[in-house]
C-alpha cells in the first residue's frame, strides 16, 4: 500500500556546516546540500532555525528568507541523485 505524502511529513530539521537535514516522520532522514538551497546556505542560524511546517509536514516555511520546501521535491531529489550513481555502478 502507497503511503501518502502527508503520512512521512517533516518532524525535525537540523543544519551541518554544509547541509540540511530533514526527520521525517515515517524515521527516515534526508540530507541535502545548503548549495541547493542559497537562501538557506546565506542564512544565520536564527533565521534557518526560525520556519514552521506546512499542511501537516508536507513542507517547510522560512517567512524572512521566502524560501519553501517540499517533502515530495526532496524525495524525488533524493531518489533521482540515487538512481543516478547505482546507474554509473552499472555502468
Amino acid at each position: 500500500m502507497a503511503r501518502k505524502i502527508g503520512d512521512i511529513g517533516v518532524k525535525n530539521i537540523w543544519f551541518t556546516s554544509d547541509k540540511v537535514y530533514f526527520e521525517l516522520r515515517d524515521g527516515r532522514e534526508i540530507g541535502v546540500p545548503l548549495d541547493w538551497f542559497p537562501k538557506l546556505k546565506e542564512a544565520s542560524p536564527e533565521e534557518r532555525n526560525n520556519y514552521y511546517l506546512t499542511a501537516n509536514g508536507a513542507g517547510v516555511h522560512w517567512e524572512s528568507l521566502d524560501e519553501d520546501i517540499s517533502v515530495k521535491y526532496l524525495l524525488r531529489e533524493h531518489f533521482c541523485l540515487l538512481d543516478t550513481v547505482t546507474e554509473r555502478v552499472k555502468a
